[in-house]
This record gives C-alpha cells, sequence and structure tokens, in this order.
C-alpha cells in the first residue's frame, strides 16, 4: 500500500474525528498496488449509523485528507445504513484494505 504509516494512523484519526469513534477508512484502488505510481486516494468510509448530511461528510473528509497528504487527489465512497450499495461498494469491500 502506497501510504506510510503516519499517513494511514492519521487518516484514520481524521475519520474519527469527523464521523466518531466507530468509522472505518478502507483503503481501495491503485494505492494498494505498490508498483504503480502517482494516482489519487481512493477511501471508503464505513459508518454504522446513518449520515444525517453524507454528501457534506464526504466533503469534509476528503479535503481534510487532502492537506494531510499535500494535495494529492482524494475520492471519497461513503457506506453507511441509509446509502444505496453499488458495486463499487462491493469491490471496496473485497479489495480494500482497513486502515
Amino acid at each position: 500500500m502506497r501510504l506510510t504509516d503516519y499517513q494511514a494512523k492519521a487518516i484514520t484519526q481524521l475519520a474519527h474525528e469527523i464521523a466518531g469513534e466507530r468509522a472505518q477508512v478502507r483503503v481501495f484502488g491503485s494505492r494498494l498496488d505498490d508498483d504503480a505510481r502517482g494516482g489519487d486516494l481512493d477511501l471508503m468510509l464505513e459508518l454504522s449509523e446513518q449520515a444525517a448530511n453524507p454528501a457534506l461528510l464526504a466533503a469534509r473528509f476528503s479535503a481534510r485528507v487532502t492537506r494531510l497528504i499535500q494535495g494529492r487527489k482524494v475520492d471519497v465512497l461513503l457506506a453507511t445504513p441509509n446509502l444505496k450499495r453499488l458495486p463499487i461498494h462491493d469491490m471496496a469491500f473485497k479489495e480494500g484494505k482497513v486502515l
């Protein structure tokens, strides 16, 4: 996985600050390939409870992580009980790695 230990811990801490202590973050996509270069950071933020304003939550998390990793593009996918589960969620659950 192409994230440092510091970045992984900091991203998890941000998730807890923004979405609560039970939130989990899963990295998926090209960042899991140690031989690849560049690319954005694909994260799935998993919540066990419903999100009151999912778009705002994802935007805040994405902005904070973007600043943390010096401006690299971050895509955030939310997995909550009140959002429809799409094929991209299935792929992230299957192939992603929990931080």
